[in-house]
């Protein structure tokens, strides 16, 4: 009696501490949104919604608003998304599915190696390496063939919207490809021999079999991409060009929240200044968390989706 009665002191114990650190997760979150909502009421109460609607920003004056730098880390983010899945996804099926072993662990290795890289090391390769050839190879390229569609409109700068996206899709690629092969790896090898004896080719195999299996592991993939994409800042404070501005040219400088934190911060004289740019610093959080929001519940949506059954 008396080994069961502390058997189950002790679980109750284990029970406890494992609910006080699950609940300590969202006490943190708690308190930093309470402090962020603290430190940005000046601005929260001079500037109201006038604060994400406007676009002036002049720590001068004492006005700011907040528009360009969400336009900038949305747009980077979304566009060096639609990039990097395709690239990610196929990088995983050739891992998992097309090369040889050997080959394979190699790949995935390097993979791997790539996503330990430092932010920084990524921005100096991008503003000593990529910018200059995008100035000088791919930009005055798409301003010839392509200078008739308003995304590709303006001089060939190097640091830009669009040097930005290709460095963030060249910084999430590792996170995607190594959590989608994890997700291919888990595929039923029963499920793809079954595909196989029913006469389909590789690509039909991998396309009836293996994505839809995996599916819901892809999107998480692609959402911790995201993620890791709305939130870079020091590569990406290099090679945008910071200039607070909106414009539907790629080629054209821009700027994005973590930037302007990370540049501004320190350098702030008000008591409005900081406010503000705490504001945007609580934008960031919560259009994380919406986005974060959307994908859990996409997520949701396609594993109930494909247990019921539906194609």
């Amino acid at each position: 009696m008396d080994k069961t009665a502390t058997r189950k002191n002790g679980d109750g114990i284990f029970r406890a501490l494992t609910m006080l650190f699950a609940f300590s997760i969202l006490i943190i979150l708690l308190i930093m949104a309470g402090e962020m909502v603290w430190e940005s009421l000046p601005s929260l109460r001079k500037f109201g919604w006038g604060f994400i609607t406007g676009s002036d920003w002049d720590a001068v004056q004492g006005s700011f608003a907040a528009l360009p730098y969400l336009y900038g880390s949305i747009v980077s983010s979304i566009l060096a998304i639609l990039l990097a899945t395709p690239l990610s996804v196929g990088t995983a099926l050739f891992i998992t599915e097309l090369a040889p072993h050997k080959v394979g662990v190699v790949t995935a290795s390097l993979v791997e190696l790539l996503a330990a890289i430092p932010s920084v090391i990524y921005g100096l390769w991008g503003i000593l390496v990529m910018t200059p050839w995008l100035q000088t190879t791919i930009e005055p390229f798409l301003i010839k063939h392509l200078g008739f569609l308003p995304f590709f409109q303006g001089a060939p700068y190097g640091v830009s919207m669009l040097a930005a996206v290709f460095i963030l899709m060249i910084m999430i690629i590792p996170i995607i490809t190594s959590i989608t092969k994890e997700v291919l790896l888990a595929v039923p090898q029963s499920q793809k021999e079954a595909a196989f004896a029913l006469g389909a080719t590789r690509w039909e195999m991998i396309r009836m079999a293996v994505i839809p299996y995996g599916r819901s592991g892809i999107l998480g993939a692609v959402i911790l991409g995201l993620g890791r994409a709305i939130g870079e800042t020091m590569a990406v404070t290099m090679v945008i060009g910071n200039t607070p501005q909106i414009s539907l040219s790629l080629l054209s400088p821009a700027y994005t929240m973590p930037s302007v934190i990370a540049n501004e911060f320190a350098e702030a004289t008000s008591k409005l200044h900081t406010a503000s740019l705490m504001e945007i610093g609580l934008i960031l959080l919560v259009v994380t968390l919406v986005i974060n929001f959307m994908a859990r519940l996409l997520l949701w949506s396609v594993t109930r989706r494909w247990k019921g059954g539906t194609p």
